[in-house]
């Protein structure tokens, strides 16, 4: 495929779609940013775009909770067509309130693989509080098309509810087992730990979680907002040791494999 398209959802209270844009673009793909409201009145739109993005911000305040009510207009308007999308081969991201409504519209960890609807959740940080810090992220699946396995990558968060439990133990060892987990939080030589390591006390240092297809990737740091080496928080000092961004790997990788797979 010469020309990647990429779509990158909008609602009201998103506040990240314009820098997913610049990224998706820099990785090499053609980037649209479209409201829910046109998707729903059109869902034939999908069939345009093999890249789909569910961007960070505060999707409608977040009201009853963080990602819900764009989640429920997912799971009543769109759900078939999402579910073409990813049988289809396509790809699906979701940063932050984007991972926060694929979670809860029962995108992640999988539409159709046993798990209940309430079987994993994100709530609110350990702290109590917003968390504005960056992290280093653990690749962990080999089968997320998305990561680049070894290469642990820097990364910002920004959120107060950033916290991925599951409903009891069996769930957790079933994502453990069938390698649904993407990132897991880690120090810069790969250890995990307490905060501010892991910056919201989510289980097992879960960060971000992958489908059974490796094809749908929801994180909640950003990557979009470390796509150039001066955007580090101490680029001037480790400016020759910086190759570009890391977010970029996530964006680039989605843009390669659909070149190379549709």
């Amino acid at each position: 495929m010469e020309k990647v398209k990429a779509l990158v959802l909008r609602a009201a209270g998103i506040n990240c779609d314009l820098e997913t844009e610049h990224a998706l673009k820099l990785a090499g793909a053609e980037a649209d940013r479209i409201h829910i409201n046109r998707m729903i009145e059109n869902p034939q739109l999908l069939n345009e775009y093999s890249i789909m993005v569910f961007p960070g911000g505060f999707s409608y305040g977040d009201d009853v909770a963080a990602g819900r009510i764009l989640a429920n207009q997912i799971k009543h308007h769109l759900a078939d067509g999402v579910r073409k999308f990813i049988d289809d081969g396509k790809l699906v991201l979701g940063i932050c309130n984007g991972f926060q409504v694929l979670v809860k519209a029962g995108i992640l960890p999988n539409m159709d693989n046993g798990f209940s609807h309430d079987a994993v959740t994100i709530t609110y940080n350990d702290s109590g509080k917003f968390e504005d810090r960056w992290v280093y992220l653990e690749p962990v699946s080999d089968r997320c098309v998305f990561l680049d396995r070894g290469r642990r990558i820097y990364l910002p968060i920004a959120h107060g509810e950033g916290k991925i439990v599951t409903k009891d133990s069996g769930t957790l060892d079933r994502i453990k087992n069938d390698a649904f987990i993407a990132f897991r939080y880690v120090d810069e030589n790969g250890n995990e730990g307490g905060f501010p390591i892991n910056p919201n006390g989510s289980t097992d240092s879960i960060a971000g979680l992958t489908d059974t297809t490796g094809r749908v990737l929801g994180l909640m740091p950003h990557p979009e907002r470390f796509v150039r080496k001066t955007q580090h928080p101490h680029w001037t000092r480790i400016k020759d040791k910086l190759d570009g961004g890391d977010g970029m790997s996530i964006f680039t990788n989605a843009v390669k494999y659909i070149k190379e797979n549709l």
